[in-house]
């Protein structure tokens, strides 16, 4: 009886140990990202992955993805030309993951920062910096491989904004740490710029200011309510040095720059924010 009994406990060991692994892997390993992106139509199959932002890029030419009305002198990035699951064509993406996605029938540009990292860069920056800036690439790729916390995407098509009206509606999804949307503007070849921004986790509108790696409030503003899930309008205005932010049609800020502004522009937002975009419009003076 003794042995039979002892038979089973040392037949019984290995079973006990091979459960308490299973329940261990389940129960407090990291949960692992979801396959299917929320953003991206649903997979005809099981096998369905996303196609790297880097390697979509490489496609050919998309058409319809900037409209320019000449009557107004706007350009308009609607994104309904773009790939849907590539890396966008109309916008360059220095820091994050930046990619063409769908909100129900509309096409348009996500930030998802579900794969942020603090300080890295996005993929085949060095090309897109030579794009943008030519033989001063070298400087602008110092800097943004330097301070790169903060993801933004250039938009094509504008070497120097000056004075005059940007506008994009934005629609936030998700994002623990921040859920911000911004214009950037004022983008020089050094990396430094200004960013408008609005994020429903805090409910204010910020003006940055990123120089030299170093990023300050220029004006804020408080009890500015843009709920996430839902599509609101950023609005900013430039006047020689004043510049005005506006949400939904309300301006909430007004301030006044040390200089007047003048170099690139595009999107800027936060760590883990997922963040749609749609409309970005460029109307310059």
């Amino acid at each position: 009886m003794k042995r039979m009994t002892k038979y089973c406990i040392t037949a019984m060991v290995p079973s006990l140990v091979l459960a308490g692994f299973f329940l261990y892997q389940h129960s407090f390993r990291k949960a692992e990202a979801p396959r299917q992106l929320e953003y991206l139509p649903v997979a005809r199959t099981s096998t369905f992955e996303l196609v790297p932002a880097a390697v979509a890029g490489e496609t050919g030419p998309t058409a319809g993805a900037v409209t320019k009305q000449k009557k107004q002198q706007a350009i308009l990035f609607d994104f309904s030309g773009e790939t849907v699951g590539a890396a966008p064509k109309s916008f360059t993406a220095a820091v994050g993951n930046w990619i063409i996605g769908k909100d129900g029938d509309n096409t348009v540009l996500v930030v998802d920062g579900r794969k942020w990292e603090r300080g890295v860069a996005s993929a085949g920056l060095a090309d897109k910096a030579r794009a943008l800036y030519g033989k001063r690439y070298a400087e602008f790729l110092d800097n943004v491989t330097a301070y790169a916390y903060y993801p933004f995407a250039v938009a094509g098509d504008i070497e120097n904004f000056t004075n005059g009206t940007i506008t994009v509606k934005f629609k936030s999804i998700a994002g623990r740490i921040d859920q911000g949307a911004g214009i950037l503007f004022d983008l020089k070849p050094n990396g430094d710029y200004y960013a408008l921004r609005a994020n429903p986790l805090e409910n204010n509108l910020v003006l940055w200011r990123y120089k030299q790696g170093r990023r300050s409030s220029a004006s804020w503003v408080r009890n500015v309510n843009t709920p996430s899930r839902q599509w609101h309008t950023l609005k900013l205005t430039v006047e020689g040095r004043v510049v005005k932010g506006y949400v939904n049609g309300r301006q909430y800020l007004s301030y006044q720059l040390p200089a007047p502004v003048g170099g690139r522009v595009g999107l800027w937002t936060k760590a883990d924010s997922v963040v749609y975009f749609d409309d970005y419009r460029v109307i310059p003076r």
